[in-house]
């Protein structure tokens, strides 16, 4: 009877703690979310690239590309299929947020390679038949790189 006295008190003060911990997360979270227009980052739109100040000098010089007409921040910086699309802006949205909270990032900000990679395919996916044309066939190791020469095509950096 003792013991399980003793169990339920603390069983209810770790309901409480996991509570408190569970409505701080979810709080800060909710804030967090809100506070960043975090649900303008589930549109196409390039303002909500321009919502974190670092990224409003790549926002305007793709203003002045000639890509502006022809593609968004999504389509050179997002992987296709929508479930790839979404899982990559979850993690560059967290990443992100993290390097900016903390400071810890380097500036003036540039592109992982990961992400580099997703633009280099969409690039390519975009100007096939000149890639075709040009690029020489064979290894891969002898694959052009589109952004060594045309890294400033999207926007200035």
């Amino acid at each position: 009877m003792k013991f399980t006295t003793r169990l339920t008190r603390l069983t209810k003060t770790k309901l409480i703690v996991i509570s408190v911990i569970l409505g701080l997360a979810t709080g800060l979270g909710s804030y967090t979310f809100i506070y960043a227009k975090g649900y303008s980052y589930l549109t196409n739109d390039p303002n909500a690239c321009a919502n974190c100040h670092i990224m409003q000098e790549q926002f305007d010089g793709w203003v002045k590309s000639s890509h502006r007409n022809a593609a968004t921040c999504n389509d050179c910086h997002t992987p296709s299929g929508f479930v790839a699309k979404y899982a990559n802006k979850a993690s560059n949205g967290f990443w992100h947020s993290f390097g900016f909270t903390t400071g810890w990032f380097h500036e003036p900000i540039q592109i992982k390679p990961h992400n580099r990679e997703i633009t280099e395919n969409a690039c390519r996916k975009c100007h096939t038949s000149i890639v075709e044309a040009i690029e020489p066939h064979g290894l891969p190791q002898n694959q052009l790189d589109c952004l060594q020469c045309h890294r400033n095509v999207g926007h200035l950096h």
